[in-house]
């Protein structure tokens, strides 16, 4: 014999929906966490050998960021290098849409793109099935740009490898897991603009053995203003899209 009580069952609703948002603030709160742990790590000398896998992952979401906005803007993506010391180099060709402003957005693609896809990556996190489907498309890039662009020789040997673990993840771990492997990676894209913080603020660098102007001196010979404003506005940007990301995956 059994007795319908709906405040009873109200009671038991909401103490499940409780737990639920509980479980779910603690994933953001670990992202955060995770966000601002890896920022710092990344400019300690010892925290670079903890990181160093994360650390190429963040050279190839920088380089395809540059490529990837130049193939949008009519340009050419020849090739992809990416080093052992962890510093890369996307090769382009070609004419641009929008002039000097398309050669600053090519630019500013390196820092901002893996921002703008990290993001996208966290959105995506939202639920199981969107977020294995995410990590199918990650995986398949990596393996894919490493077959098309990729002509270092390090870069050949460790792309395809991301490539093959985060297809792994998505094809065998549990779906549990798919959540948390996609933010997780999401976050990584975002903070890499960290990566190398001084690059930012840097107007010429030195990359395998070739001085060039850096992202932010390059977008500053075509719009004028200093590099430092650019590499402010690109901090800024990072931060928002990581902040507004997390803030709607909460919802």
């Amino acid at each position: 014999m059994s007795r319908y009580d709906p405040e009873t069952e109200l009671e038991l609703n909401s103490g499940a929906e409780n737990q639920q948002g509980f479980r779910h603030n603690i994933k953001i709160n670990w992202l955060i966490v995770s966000a601002i742990a890896t920022i710092i790590l990344w400019q300690i000398p010892w925290g670079n050998y903890l990181l160093y896998p994360f650390s190429i992952l963040a050279t190839w979401f920088h380089e395809m960021g540059h490529g990837l906005t130049a193939l949008f803007l009519g340009g050419n993506f020849q090739k992809l290098e990416i080093f052992a010391n962890g510093s890369g180099l996307a090769t382009l060709s070609g004419s641009l849409f929008l002039g000097r402003v398309g050669r600053a957005l090519v630019a500013a693609g390196g820092p901002l793109g893996p921002a703008i896809a990290g993001s996208l990556f966290i959105l995506a996190g939202r639920n199981r099935k969107t977020a294995k489907y995410t990590l199918l498309f990650l995986g398949a890039l990596l393996v894919v740009s490493a077959l098309i662009w990729v002509r270092s020789v390090f870069g050949a040997l460790v792309i395809p490898l991301w490539g093959i673990a985060i297809l792994g993840i998505a094809l065998r771990a549990p779906r549990s897991f798919h959540v948390p492997a996609i933010q997780f990676l999401g976050v990584q894209a975002c903070v890499s603009t960290y990566h190398q913080v001084g690059y930012l603020f840097t107007y010429r660098v030195v990359i395998n053995g070739q001085g060039i102007p850096s992202d932010t001196g390059q977008i500053a010979q075509q719009l004028f203003l200093p590099h430092w404003f650019w590499a402010s506005l690109i901090c800024l940007i990072s931060i928002f899209l990581l902040v507004q990301s997390l803030r709607l995956s909460r919802e």
